[in-house]
């Protein structure tokens, strides 16, 4: 059986990099292949892409019956994919610094497409994957191969203006370098309340990297941002490390702090009369349209899991409804198992990540372990199934008046 997602268009191009591990660095995992067999020593590569809105970036992403692995194929000559250093039969270790060789195959194109515009790729060549697979090589050391010291991930930090001390923040151009700028929050004010610390590096300021800006557009930038600025920032010595080795800082790999919004991730049980809330199509800002839930019944699954009236639907079983229609929505609720999970965001939420120009899935709450944290408790067994099947339980699209609006269904 093969399983195939599609990342394909062949427009652009980027630059290659490949990354050259530096001797004398004390690195376990080198040390340990190495000792095992001296002839034998995997290179991962670090693929870097960039891309623009509505392309892809030019490959295929597969699980195949007699190929371990995520495997890369159907590279598209000349495209994203190909000049930036991914070949066919590639096996993908990272997707932005985090481990993937060991989880699912949806979770992983998941977070390639959670990463926007720019990705980074940590690949092996399939022949030595397949060696190190054989010679029983713990596939986590050979990705850390490529790190010559570990990089503390860069925080996406929200600060909201004080009475008394504004935002609370100075920017200082680092001498020498264009684009970058140090960071000094003032003690006890908003930015550090917020998770900015001193010696901080300006990255990314409300969706818009900071590399290319001059001091004066910086300003300009602070004062057009009124009661609110969201900001991406790292310590000086991660981001140093992060440049040395190429590797892209980005949103996708961020720490969230004191963001006003969070997607949730709700886990339902489906009940006697289904999960007992409505699900509309309905218009949104920015002239798009969103599927939205409504008349959420308190007493019923919907209502105990914690979903309310006026949410906009963003995945039904983790896979994005963006690109879906109403009745596809409807269809999958049906074609799921007596359990599902929806994730959901307030519409103010979903208009603060469009604003910055990010995924609002990118910082996803899973609302029953946030329960479980809060309340101190061990997870509580599932529901036994009531033996009510999704078809019988689900009802089918249009049959409620609302307006005129058709594509409504109650689930």
């Amino acid at each position: 059986m093969t399983e195939n997602t599609a990342l394909v268009d062949t427009r652009k191009t980027t630059t290659k990099i490949t990354f050259k591990t530096k001797e004398g660095i004390d690195n376990q995992g080198m040390v340990l292949i190495g000792d095992t067999d001296g002839e034998f020593t995997p290179s991962p590569r670090l693929c870097v892409l960039k891309r623009e809105e509505g392309e892809s970036y030019g490959f295929h992403l597969r699980i195949e019956r007699d190929c371990r692995g995520h495997v890369i194929r159907n590279v598209a000559a000349g495209g994203i994919a190909q000049c930036s250093g991914l070949q066919n039969g590639d096996r993908l270790l990272e997707v932005n610094g985090c481990f993937v060789d060991n989880i699912l195959h949806l979770e992983v194109t998941r977070k390639i497409k959670l990463s926007g515009q720019q990705v980074g790729l940590l690949v092996l060549d399939g022949e030595q994957y397949e060696q190190a697979v054989s010679r029983g090589h713990d596939l986590r050391d050979i990705s850390r191969m490529h790190k010559v010291v570990d990089c503390r991930p860069p925080r996406l930090c929200h600060i909201s203006k004080q009475p008394a001390s504004g935002l609370g923040i100075n920017f200082t151009p680092v001498e020498g370098r264009k684009g970058q700028f140090s960071v000094s929050p003032v003690a006890g004010g908003a930015a550090e309340k917020a998770g900015v610390r001193k010696g901080d590096r300006l990255v990314w300021m409300n969706g818009a990297s900071v590399s290319e800006l001059t001091p004066s557009a910086l300003s300009m930038m602070m004062k057009k941002c009124g009661n609110h600025i969201t900001i991406m920032v790292i310590d000086s010595e991660s981001e140093k490390n992060y440049v040395e080795q190429g590797m892209p800082i980005l949103p996708a790999m961020a720490v969230p702090h004191n963001l006003p919004y969070k997607a949730r991730k709700l886990h339902l049980v489906c009940g006697p009369e289904g999960y007992g809330f409505l699900l509309r199509l309905e218009a949104a800002p920015a002239g798009r349209t969103a599927h939205v839930v409504r008349k959420v019944d308190r007493g019923g699954p919907a209502g105990k899991a914690g979903m309310k009236d006026g949410e906009v639907l963003l995945e039904v079983n983790e896979e994005s409804v963006e690109s879906l229609t109403h009745e596809e929505i409807v269809d999958k609720v049906k074609q799921s198992t007596q359990q599902i999970s929806f994730t959901t965001i307030r519409p103010q939420g979903l208009e603060f990540y469009t604003q910055l120009g990010l995924s609002p899935l990118l910082f996803c709450e899973d609302a029953e372990l946030q329960q479980e944290k809060d309340s101190g408790v061990a997870a509580s067994s599932v529901p036994e199934q009531t033996g009510h099947t999704l078809t019988n339980a689900a009802a089918h699209v249009g049959d409620c008046e609302d307006e005129g609006n058709h594509e409504i269904s109650y689930l």
